[in-house]
């Protein structure tokens, strides 16, 4: 029996633009890493947002909202209008599921699926964006400067000047390229 591999989950401290990570390189070599509905099941517990199932319908409508979420943070970052396809898929996402916030032992917050259904962990992702979008949190929504990226997320450095989405992945392939780059200048000079 052949083994599948299916590519780890980029995971971030902001639920919506990690739910965007989920299609990586969107202007390079496209990796999806839900591309089938149980690597949806996976990523939504990994946030904690156990579901019982996902059909291929729900994964479907799961994509339809990354890619909203994606186009408004992008609209929001570039200081453009969201798109109207974008607000009312999210809002639709954010009413269709029946979830509440609860308060763990720990002082944390938590949430709680009234059906473990995808359409309630998928309107805690769509509240997440809306709470993002109407910049409700510390921080401002950038983009990452890997011209293959483009990935939205919420910088909240202290001058609000990060650069990629992920130093790990974004920040050290494009430093790596310039390290290259200037080793190549260099060695052309010397000859």
């Amino acid at each position: 029996m052949a083994t599948v591999y299916f590519p780890g989950f980029r995971l971030g401290k902001v639920l919506a633009t990690s739910f965007t990570g989920t299609l990586s390189e969107r202007y390079g070599e496209t990796l999806e890493r839900i591309p089938v509905p149980s690597r949806l099941v996976d990523w939504l517990a990994v946030h904690g947002l156990e579901v019982d199932s996902c059909t291929q319908l729900q994964l479907e409508r799961a994509r339809e909202l990354r890619e909203s979420i994606h186009a408004a943070a992008t609209a929001v970052a570039s200081h453009n209008p969201i798109p109207s396809s974008a607000v009312q898929v999210i809002n639709a996402c954010s009413t269709q599921g029946s979830a509440a916030p609860i308060l763990t032992s720990e002082g944390g917050r938590k949430w709680r699926l009234s059906s473990s259904s995808v359409e309630d962990a998928l309107s805690v992702i769509a509240a997440d964006a809306i709470a993002l979008l109407a910049q409700e949190r510390e921080g401002k929504l950038s983009l990452c400067a890997s011209p293959t990226c483009r990935a939205a997320f919420l910088d909240t450095s202290r001058g609000g000047t990060r650069k990629w989405c992920d130093m790990n992945t974004c920040g050290n392939r494009e430093k790596k390229a310039r390290f290259l780059a200037n080793k190549r200048a260099s060695s052309s000079l010397a000859d």
